[in-house]
């Protein structure tokens, strides 16, 4: 069995496809069980539209597998929207089973395989000045919910170990912890806790957004990304 892992909700794009050993039937992959076959890590800016498919494409095999796993956020909304819009498009053409991971939780993920089992805070570059938050315990279970804030509240935040694009930011700000600037990566997947790899592929925008509805309305409020049952 194969897995495709989807990773655009950043200023990076990467696709990674890996074989996924024990699976068990109807439930997603066990992330400790996959081993890497072949991956594309680009740092874009802008363009992941243009760039996803063909990233796919020139995995082995086009990237075909039976399950696809991808990023819900949050990040910018349309890298969001854009790798759950290919995932969702592949799973149907495919017929492959589609599961769903959080940004920063994959983003603590990466900061605790380099720097060891620790608390670790995501910080990634949020809307209006303010950074996407979210502090993680040593076993990867979130220990707040993701939140979008200005640098002065996330500087409150506790945990020594920072990571994302803008760790460097938040531990100057506060004059302590050990910053890993680093994008989320579909590489990383295998050291993702397991309880975050769920069914659920809806996309956690962490905040509002900025277009209104006709009239003024304001759109439904964002969802945010809570610890999910054992």
């Amino acid at each position: 069995m194969r897995l495709l892992a989807i990773e655009c909700a950043s200023e990076a794009c990467s696709a990674a496809l890996f074989t996924a050993d024990g699976m068990l039937p109807g439930a997603p992959p066990d992330p400790a069980s996959l081993t890497l076959i072949a991956a594309d890590h680009r740092v874009l800016g802008r363009g992941h539209a243009e760039h996803l498919i063909p990233m796919i494409q020139g995995l082995p095999d086009r990237g075909r597998a039976e399950w696809i796993a991808v990023s819900r956020g949050p990040g910018s909304f349309t890298g969001v929207r854009i790798g759950i819009a290919a995932a969702r498009a592949l799973a149907l053409a495919w017929n492959a089973e589609l599961t769903g991971y959080p940004t920063l939780a994959l983003v603590a993920a990466q900061a605790r395989h380099e720097a060891g089992r620790q608390a670790a805070i995501a910080a990634m570059t949020g809307g209006h000045g303010e950074w996407f938050v979210q502090a993680f315990a040593e076993d990867g279970g979130a220990l707040g919910d993701l939140a979008s804030l200005t640098s002065e509240a996330a500087a409150m935040l506790g945990a020594d170990l920072v990571a994302g694009t803008r760790a460097a930011d938040l531990v100057e700000k506060r004059g302590r912890g050990t910053a890993h600037v680093l994008h989320p990566d579909a590489r990383a997947l295998p050291a993702l806790p397991a309880q975050w790899l769920t069914r659920d592929t809806s996309p956690l925008y962490g905040r509002a957004p900025d277009a209104k509805l006709p009239g003024g309305k304001a759109p439904s409020a964002p969802q945010s990304a809570e610890a999910p049952s054992p």
